[in-house]
């Protein structure tokens, strides 16, 4: 059976998972890569490197976000958003890297479990490199939508 997943369902899966793929267009180049996310019912918080993905939203900053879960293969939910991308500076990308870190470390299977670079870890290279450049953003939500399909 096919379905379309209700609001409830939508949120309940974005706040589930810690990966989703970003969508974004510049200069007739498609770009899809993962990332780890958090959702606070409103946006889509995560960090990442000063890179393609970051100098394309920057210039194009309408994105589609991804996300979904299939236990086995007659089975699963996606959640696809459109929204626009924003940097958070400051206070605000301070809260969000926390919201984010927060978000990692509370699905860790261990205690040892370490957020993966970019979640509020800075790795810096040995002293003659320069630490990598760190940009935390946002995606707000414009529209959602999900579907499903369930044996």
């Amino acid at each position: 059976m096919n379905g379309s997943l209700d609001s409830g369902q939508i949120d309940r899966l974005l706040r589930a998972e810690w990966k989703g793929r970003i969508g974004c267009h510049a200069r007739g180049r498609t770009y899809v890569v993962p990332v780890s996310y958090v959702y606070d019912g409103s946006s889509i918080f995560g960090q990442t490197g000063d890179g393609l993905k970051v100098q394309m939203m920057r210039e194009n900053p309408l994105v589609c976000f991804e996300i979904d879960c299939s236990p086995d293969i007659s089975s699963w939910e996606s959640v696809i958003v459109h929204g626009s991308y924003e940097e958070l500076r400051d206070e605000a990308a301070q809260a969000a890297v926390a919201l984010l870190t927060a978000h990692l470390q509370s699905l860790a299977t261990s205690t040892g479990a370490q957020p993966p670079r970019g979640a509020g870890r800075m790795e810096v290279g040995s002293e003659q490199s320069a630490p990598r450049q760190e940009v935390v953003y946002r995606i707000v939500i414009a529209q959602r939508s999900g579907r499903y399909e369930r044996a």
